[in-house]
């Protein structure tokens, strides 16, 4: 049932109570792929992923990681959160557009 899918998407930066975090915002018609892809998976095991998430093998570059990506505004955009050590490898700032391959696992 694995997926691969690619997307370009500028890297923003969220200020959280916690922190700050930087992330792309995947919507359009990848963001459709993974929500189906969460459906598909919701009828085969009969539960969601923890906060409706979905398992992915995130790349950007020579870089490859294990995460997940969050919906947001009912399932019509996805978020994927990009640790410091990725953007570091990548040299990455804030507004860069981002080429990333997810894998939906």
């Amino acid at each position: 049932m694995n997926e691969t899918l690619t997307f370009t998407a500028p890297l923003t930066r969220w200020q959280g109570d916690r922190g700050t975090y930087h992330l792309v915002v995947i919507s359009g018609e990848a963001a459709k792929q993974i929500a189906m892809h969460a459906r598909l998976h919701r009828l085969e095991f009969g539960k969601r992923r923890g906060f409706g998430s979905v398992k992915v093998t995130a790349r950007i570059g020579g870089t490859s990681w294990s995460s997940s990506v969050f919906p947001q505004q009912k399932q019509s955009e996805w978020v994927l959160l990009i640790a410091k050590k990725v953007m570091r490898a990548e040299d990455l700032y804030e507004g860069d557009p981002i080429a990333a391959e997810l894998e939906l696992l």
